[in-house]
């Protein structure tokens, strides 16, 4: 018999009878079509050799004794290293009924006996076909994800860098404008206070000298209570100088936080940036009705400088401290402050982080909310920062899914789902680090970031710049 050969690169074909003389001509055949043909009797040998060479396509008859055709299919569809490989029965049973179940049990073509040598091969040719197909279909799949994905990341990387660039104008605008009214109220009221004082010690002398003043005088410091005025001045211009103190603060943790002006690597101090971070958040850690205030528990440990992007570095703290404190809130709004709420097992270990179970108790009588802020330096060359919180926790099948862009365990309208994609991203591709999550329902979560203390490409750079400042005369 002669067919139509085609180049078929030695397409390997599993011949399973237990029919010999069936074996030796459908080998044959297929062999002088340029096949490359293995053979096997049993349902048994069909399985081990697939195991160890996998086919291109499989010719399965159903009638064998110990395990039948149907039984060998349902076996291979069940491997997840041979479920993809096409089965094509061939078989004398030519009712109905048979077919079916052949499709059924995961064949995908059906050749009765006897028959025709080119059916066999136009049917093998064709299901080689229609997978070589498949596996391209899955490829363009592939890349069509994979491009979906970068975009999904670029959309993520161009709303950061816009929503970067704002905020820092905004931020830098804002503490500008408010840090020279405040400097020249600060500068003042040093001045302000003396004279202050200056003036209650002249009256103070008048009521020395003069005991006994007028009856209008007694009663015009009758009226505006002098005494009171006098004690309360200090205490006055005291409030003055916190208050504005408190402003100077904020201005400084504004101007740290955005740092407009600095958008290349440099070596910064983690914990300042923390604590400028916490100084934003003031507002959302203060009392509230449902709750007392969240309580931020410092664990740092001696860290060195760090080289990284500051800016973007003080988002990710934003975004995570900012989940710290959805997730506590969420706690209470649900009213479920489980007893056992502390942290994850991983590092933690502060048994005082507990919560009552009954939303009917008063807020004042259920333990602290709180956040634990946890810095060290694990190995040679990596800082670890951990924040880690008691609130309401996070399901495991959630997880896994946590920093894919546009991702949220929020309500609808309370998160984007950027946050953590871009915390991702930053640590990961630009500061070659390593973010993670560990979480239990009920129990916390805590995210840890692992980032380089020097980057590798640019610290020859600062060596270079040292080296340039210290020749200078």
């Amino acid at each position: 018999m002669h067919f139509n050969q085609t180049n078929h690169q030695k397409k390997n074909i599993l011949v399973v009878d237990d029919t010999p003389d069936n074996l030796r001509l459908l080998s044959a055949m297929l062999t002088a079509q340029g096949f490359e043909v293995r053979k096997a009797l049993n349902g048994k040998m069909a399985l081990t050799a697939c195991q160890m060479v996998l086919p291109d396509v499989i010719l399965l008859d159903i009638n064998m004794p110990g395990m039948d055709g149907y039984q060998v299919c349902q076996q291979l569809k069940a491997d997840d290293k041979t479920s993809e490989v096409p089965v094509i029965f061939i078989s004398a049973l030519d009712d109905v009924v048979d077919k079916v179940k052949a499709f059924d049990v995961g064949g995908v073509d059906y050749i009765a006996k006897p028959f025709h040598g080119a059916e066999v091969v136009l049917r093998i040719e064709n299901q080689i076909n229609l997978r070589l197909l498949q596996v391209k279909l899955q490829e363009k799949n592939f890349l069509l994800q994979q491009a979906l994905d970068n975009l999904k990341a670029s959309q993520v990387q161009q709303i950061q860098n816009e929503k970067m660039v704002a905020l820092g104008q905004l931020v830098a605008g804002l503490a500008h404008e408010i840090n020279n009214p405040i400097s020249f109220i600060y500068g003042n009221l040093q001045y302000a206070g003396q004279y202050v004082e200056d003036l209650v010690n002249i009256i103070e002398v008048y009521q020395q000298e003069y005991p006994k003043p007028t009856p209008k005088i007694q009663q015009i410091a009758k009226d505006v209570d002098l005494n009171f005025i006098i004690k309360d001045l200090q205490n006055l211009i005291g409030a003055m100088y916190r208050g504005s103190d408190r402003i100077r603060e904020i201005v400084l943790a504004l101007q740290h936080f955005s740092r407009h002006d600095e958008a290349e690597m440099k070596r910064v101090n983690i914990h300042e940036d923390i604590e400028n971070t916490l100084v934003m958040l003031q507002h959302r850690l203060r009392e509230a009705a449902d709750r007392p205030a969240i309580v931020i528990v410092k664990d740092y440990g001696n860290l060195p400088l760090v080289t990284c992007y500051a800016s973007e570095l003080n988002q990710v703290f934003m975004h995570l401290l900012n989940n710290a404190i959805d997730a506590i809130e969420e706690e209470v709004g649900n009213g479920e402050w489980a007893v056992g709420n502390q942290f994850p097992e991983e590092g933690m270990g502060n048994e005082e982080w507990r919560m009552g179970n009954q939303s009917s108790t008063p807020y004042s009588l259920l333990p602290t909310p709180q956040i634990r802020i946890h810095t060290e330096v694990t190995n040679l060359n990596i800082v670890k920062i951990a924040i880690a919180d008691n609130g309401v926790g996070i399901e495991e099948s959630l997880r896994s899914r946590l920093f894919d862009p546009f991702f949220t365990t929020k309500p609808v309208g309370k998160g984007s789902g950027l946050g953590l994609s871009i915390s991702y991203q930053i640590i990961v591709q630009k500061h070659r680090g390593n973010i993670s999550c560990n979480s239990s329902v009920g129990k916390g979560a805590e995210f840890a970031i692992e980032i380089p203390i020097e980057q590798p490409d640019i610290l020859s750079q600062f060596s270079k710049s040292e080296e340039g400042l210290g020749t200078e005369d």
